[in-house]
């Protein structure tokens, strides 16, 4: 009986060996993943970084400025004066639509008259 028990054991032993080894393995492999992507969200925050600097540079308004001067027979694009806002009172709004009557209910001999006392 002590020699199954061992058995048992050293094979217990083997099977939780062999599990935690491929575990050790799969761990490795995901600290690898995990540190390519910290890589590669490091490398587009720094491209993100680099274009955001690009589009503020090309955003200048001195550089607006001239490229509207430049087209201005081709855009007609106008500085913006407080001239040309108009007030609240001048937008004119659509009118609401009606909703259609679509199943007319009759009311008349269903309610008592106001002045009625019964």
């Amino acid at each position: 009986m002590r020699s199954l028990f061992y058995i048992l054991s050293a094979a217990a032993v083997m099977v939780l060996a062999y599990w935690a080894y491929q575990e050790n393995y799969r761990t490795q492999a995901s600290l690898r993943e995990v540190s390519h992507l910290q890589a590669n969200i490091a490398n587009l925050r720094e491209t993100l970084g680099i274009l955001r600097a690009e589009w503020a540079y090309l955003n200048r308004p001195e550089r607006l400025a001239g490229l509207a001067d430049l087209n201005f027979e081709r855009l007609g694009l106008v500085p913006l004066e407080a001239a040309q806002f108009g007030e609240i009172d001048q937008v004119a709004y659509p009118p609401l639509p009606e909703a259609p009557v679509t199943e007319p209910i009759d009311l008349q001999g269903i309610l008592p008259n106001v002045g009625e006392t019964e």
